[in-house]
């Protein structure tokens, strides 16, 4: 079997684990386990229907980092429970799965799933540099639809897109970006630019929305194209396929200050210096000895149910180097 790296988008994972697993399920000292049993399952899951040879569980490390926030201050700022100067800001999560992420962590360890993480960056800017420097192809799992700049069918990158849950899930490919927005998924950051996402609070340009947006890249190709255009370079103009409007013009020069910035904001970053998957010991490979002796018991003591016995039967199918 040939090797393929898989990456999660842990927190996008857990998030959606915890809304669409019964809180009720509790260890006998109260504590929800709703997301720590919904993400063993999702990964027992993946593994099986996916055959990853390589896994990864990329960490936001800094959810909302600062020179983000510099460049567009709304960036995520609904979803700020606590602003902390000096480091990352505290994010809106509830109590209930708070208390549950260090028992992911613990449990990620025993089945020897490495966590990712990186000073002032997001899960996501792990996950653009591990699948842009890998050497295999990657599979990314996120609900997250950011990343459908990453898709790349020349190097065998694709999306899992979890948005619509874990029995519906999509394989995202060019071609199911350009069937959905009208674009190649190499546009898709300056897509996200144009068009804004309130769930991470960019505003986008002012009377541009979707079809727009998709248009505009159909016509000239790149922001960076049309901004040139927009501009009144006429070198530019007249090396473009289709002219632009006058009120078009308006629209993306009265947005130059967010245009300005929100590249750096949307596109994830791609060159953190980081180990290889190999160099990361993210094979896949049964879980043995008294790794496998500790998460046993744990499923007991946590009351994790069939979740752990599901997500060690997909490891024991690990191919073997």
């Amino acid at each position: 079997m040939a090797d393929r790296l898989m990456l999660l988008d842990t927190a996008s994972l857990y998030f959606r684990a915890f809304y669409g697993v019964p809180d009720s399920l509790k260890r006998a000292d109260g504590t929800p386990v709703n997301a720590v049993r919904g993400l063993l399952d999702m990964i027992a899951r993946l593994v099986s229907e996916f055959e990853p040879t390589h896994l990864v569980a990329c960490w936001d490390d800094d959810w909302r980092p600062h020179w983000r926030v510099e460049l567009i201050p709304s960036y995520k700022a609904h979803r700020v429970e606590q602003v902390v100067p000096a480091g990352p800001d505290i994010e809106e999560v509830p109590d209930p799965l708070e208390a549950q992420l260090p028992m992911i962590r613990e449990a990620l360890g025993l089945l020897g799933i490495p966590i990712v993480g990186v000073a002032a960056h997001e899960a996501d800017d792990v996950i653009g540099s591990l699948a842009t420097q890998a050497t295999i192809p990657v599979d990314v799992v996120s609900g997250d639809r950011d990343l459908f700049q990453l898709v790349d069918d020349d190097r065998g990158v694709r999306v899992i897109y979890t948005a619509r849950g874990m029995n519906r899930l999509e394989l995202v490919d060019n071609e199911w970006v350009v069937a959905k927005y009208g674009i190649e998924a190499s546009q898709y950051a300056d897509f996200a630019t144009l068009r804004g996402d309130s769930s991470d609070g960019l505003p986008g340009v002012a009377g541009i929305g979707e079809k727009t947006a998709a248009g505009l890249l159909g016509d000239f190709g790149s922001l960076d194209a049309m901004l040139a255009v927009a501009s009144g370079d006429p070198d530019a103009a007249a090396a473009a396929p289709a002219t632009m409007s006058a009120s078009m013009r308006a629209k993306l020069t009265g947005a130059h200050e967010y245009l300005a910035v929100a590249p750096t904001v949307v596109n994830v970053v791609r060159d953190l210096d980081l180990p290889s998957a190999e160099d990361l010991d993210a094979r896949l490979a049964p879980v043995t000895g008294a790794r496998r002796e500790t998460l046993e018991d744990l499923a007991e003591e946590w009351n994790l149910g069939g979740s752990v016995p599901r997500v060690l039967a997909a490891l024991d199918q690990a191919p073997a180097e």
